[in-house]
């Protein structure tokens, strides 16, 4: 779920965590791009992968099954790291 925050930025409520993107220059702070990469859950991370490829967006690696999930990383236009990723093992 979104709400608005304001004209530089808008929240994603996600249960108890909020998630605000924002204009930062609009907030007094300097941009730089963040090298940890923020998680975007999909039902199916090679699906969206070669969805984002024919947009062309390139991807760091293969795309990584790390026992639980899968991922792939990749960057958006201002440099910020992001990853698609898919959970399929059950949380113990």
């Amino acid at each position: 779920m979104t709400s608005p925050l304001t004209v530089a930025g808008v929240e994603f409520e996600t249960g108890t965590l909020t998630i605000a993107v924002i204009e930062s220059e609009a907030f007094g702070i300097e941009f730089k791009p963040h090298s940890h990469p923020i998680a975007l859950r999909v039902d199916d991370v090679e699906a969206a992968r070669a969805e984002l490829e024919s947009r062309g967006v390139s991807f760091a690696a293969e795309t990584m099954d790390s026992g639980v999930c899968h991922m792939a990383h990749f960057r958006d236009p201002d440099g910020n790291a992001l990853m698609l990723h898919h959970r399929y093992a059950p949380r113990s």
